[in-house]
C-alpha cells in the first residue's frame, strides 16, 4: 500500500496507480486529458473558510492542519479513499506551490496512519 502526494502539474506517469485530484478548485492551466485522473475528489478538500484563512501562510500551517484534521474525522470521503488506499497505489494531486505545506501532505498523514495503525492492530502476533 502507498499513498504518495504530487503537484497536478507535473507529468503523470505509470507510478503514480490511481491519480485522484483532492483539491476543491480545478487547478488553473489543466486539461482533463493532460491530468489523467481516476477520480476529483473535491469534497476531501478542506472547506473554503478554512482555504481561504489559511491562504497558504507558513506561519498558519500548524493550526490549519489541526483545523483540516477536525474537518476531515467528520467527512465520508476520508474512509473511501482508505479503502481505496489499503488495495492500490494512490497517488494525491494537488496544485498548491510547496509540497510540503499543503492540505494533500496533511490528508497523506492522515489515511497513511490510519491504515498502517489499523495493519499493526490486525497484525498476527
Amino acid at each position: 500500500m502507498a499513498v504518495t502526494i504530487k503537484r497536478i502539474y507535473e507529468p503523470a506517469v505509470a507510478a503514480d496507480g490511481t491519480r485522484i485530484l483532492v483539491d476543491r478548485l480545478w487547478p488553473r492551466g489543466v486539461s482533463k486529458a493532460r491530468a489523467k485522473l481516476a477520480f476529483w475528489m473535491k469534497e476531501i478538500a478542506p472547506s473554503p473558510k478554512l482555504r481561504v484563512w489559511f491562504g497558504h501562510r507558513p506561519e498558519r500551517f500548524s493550526e490549519f492542519s489541526r483545523r483540516y484534521k477536525k474537518e476531515l474525522t467528520r467527512n465520508p470521503a476520508v474512509d473511501e479513499l482508505r479503502r481505496l488506499a489499503r488495495r492500490k497505489r494512490v497517488t494525491l494531486l494537488y496544485g498548491a506551490h510547496d509540497p510540503k505545506i499543503n492540505h494533500a501532505a496533511v490528508l497523506q498523514s492522515i489515511v497513511r496512519g490510519q491504515i498502517i495503525g489499523r495493519q499493526r492492530a490486525t497484525a498476527p502476533a
